[in-house]
């Protein structure tokens, strides 16, 4: 959520802002500002009132002394009370006013942040590997791990619907290497600590991370009296850890991993993508999340990037780095690389992981504060996020980068020995 004492302050710098994310804010910013006009109107009145109440209990303290009948003043007390107490609820009703309008806006990007419209507008920042060339043409996923018998979804279909998958004998296992290596790397290697978080949450935690209340409708609720939802990523019950703590800043930077399984509705979604594990109803990703200092996060956010990148170097799959723009980034973000993997079937790089400095747009949602010293004034953390990596992507990328002439998939070098030793994947593996 914004600061709202910042965009009090900073109409037109907030304004221009948003509308560099292809929005026009211009309604909620005059509503907003309305709002703000109001409650600047009643405080001093509350102020006001509540120093006459206390100098009325002194004035009552002194005619009990002097033996006096304090009995008028008690009226005034009464009725002046009845006043404060009316202000305060039109303040409390102009205060959840804003708030629910200002959860409504997203964040504004970072001064770094590109200006632009759409992804055509991204910035590449760094490739690495070469595209392998192929003496045949090379065959898109869907066609290799039905072909291989370790992708099915015809059945997931029947049983489920449209956007589902099953992953059989070696496609399985090689989804569970991924994860189970995306892991080690990540918390042996890196630094994180591994979580395991519930895969259902409430709706204060979704609206921490900003999921809530715009974007219900990709939601998956809990039906009944439950008022739950799937997790659309593990970075919403990551985040929510800390939810309404302040943390020892000496600790900061926190960074967290974690495997789960993700649930989107993705209502919008068409096109080319949903054919294949591309956007999936279900799917696994391993996530990063990270609490940071306001002056460490965007040194965070490059070596959180450099963390998800060197899962595919690993496994020796080429990407590249983009720096989204101001019109391409998430309603959260503040600043957003994505990281593309090549797929030869599409002769292109597709997202594989995003990576997010949200600064202290969630922590404010979510009130997640530091004390830089341990002690003295508590500020609002930054906390930062990304996928590391997405596993059905990941592994669309291993059976199209290594596929043979014919049809098989070699196991890169670096998950063999979570494969039990498997070097080829073939139809009968």
């Amino acid at each position: 959520m914004l600061d709202p004492a910042f965009v009090r302050d900073n109409p037109e710098l907030v304004e221009a802002r948003l509308r560099s994310r292809g929005i026009d804010p211009s309604s909620d910013l005059a509503t907003l500002a309305g709002l703000e006009s109001a409650r600047r109107r009643l405080l001093p009145q509350v102020e006001g009132l509540k120093r006459d109440q206390n100098a009325a209990g002194q004035a009552v303290a002194r005619a009990k002394k002097a033996g006096e009948d304090p009995s008028g003043v008690f009226a005034e007390n009464k009725a002046r009370g009845g006043r404060i107490k009316g202000l305060e609820a039109e303040l409390a009703t102009i205060d959840e006013q804003r708030d629910a309008l200002l959860l409504t806006l997203p964040n504004l990007p970072h001064e770094t942040v590109p200006v632009g419209a759409s992804a055509a507008d991204n910035t590449e920042v760094r490739k690495w590997g070469t595209p392998g060339e192929f003496s045949f043409t090379p065959k898109p996923h869907w066609d290799l791990g039905v072909a291989l018998g370790i992708l099915d979804f015809e059945r997931a279909t029947r049983m489920s619907g449209a956007r589902f998958a099953v992953l059989m004998g070696a496609g399985a296992r090689l989804e569970r290497a991924l994860i189970n290596f995306m892991l080690d790397i990540h918390t042996v290697e890196h630094g994180y600590c591994e979580v395991e978080p519930p895969f259902l949450v409430n709706r204060q935690a979704l609206t921490g991370t900003g999921n809530l209340p715009k974007f219900e409708d990709d939601l998956f609720k809990i039906a009944g009296d439950w008022d739950l939802f799937l997790i659309p990523t593990a970075e919403v019950p990551l985040t929510n850890l800390h939810r309404e703590e302040i943390l020892d800043g000496r600790l900061l930077p926190l960074k967290y991993v974690a495997y789960t399984p993700c649930f989107r509705s993705e209502a919008g979604s068409y096109g080319a993508d949903v054919r294949g594990l591309i956007r999936q109803h279900q799917f696994d990703k391993v996530e990063l999340v990270k609490f940071a200092t306001p002056e460490q996060s965007h040194d965070e956010l490059e070596q959180l990037t450099r963390n998800a990148e060197t899962i595919l170097e690993r496994l020796g799959l080429p990407y590249r780095r983009m720096l989204l723009c101001t019109g391409d980034m998430g309603f959260a973000s503040a600043k957003t690389y994505d990281i593309e993997v090549w797929l030869p079937s599409q002769n292109t790089y597709r997202e594989i992981s995003s990576c997010s400095n949200t600064e202290s747009f969630q922590a404010r949602r979510a009130q997640i504060r530091f004390r830089p010293d341990g002690a003295g004034k508590a500020q609002l953390a930054h906390t930062l996020n990304g996928s590391g990596l997405a596993v059905g992507r990941t592994l669309i990328a291993i059976l199209e980068n290594y596929q043979q002439e014919n049809g098989s998939v070699v196991v890169p070098e670096a998950l063999r020995s979570y494969m039990r030793g498997l070097e080829v994947i073939t139809p009968a593996a």
